[in-house]
C-alpha cells in the first residue's frame, strides 16, 4: 500500500486519468473528490463488498433457480 499525505485541495493521479482532491477535512473525517472516466466505477469499499457478494449469490445454482422461477 502506498501511503500519501495531502492536504486540502491537493490531489492525486492515478493512471493518468482518475484523479483524487481533499476536499475538507473535519475531524477524523476526509470528504474526497474523484474526476473519473464514465467507464471507471467508483464505489465505497462497502458498497463495492456488496455487490461482489450478491453477484457471487446470484451466481450459485438458488440464483439460478431463482431466476427461472423469475422469468417463468
Amino acid at each position: 500500500m502506498l501511503a500519501l499525505s495531502r492536504k486540502k485541495n491537493e490531489s492525486i493521479v492515478i493512471n493518468n486519468d482518475v484523479e483524487i482532491t481533499v476536499l475538507d477535512i473535519k475531524g477524523d473525517q476526509v470528504k474526497l473528490g474523484i474526476t473519473a472516466p464514465k467507464s471507471v466505477p467508483v464505489y465505497r469499499k462497502e458498497v463495492y463488498i456488496q455487490i461482489q457478494e450478491s453477484n457471487k449469490a446470484a451466481s450459485t445454482s438458488e440464483g439460478l433457480d431463482a431466476l427461472k422461477n423469475l422469468l417463468g
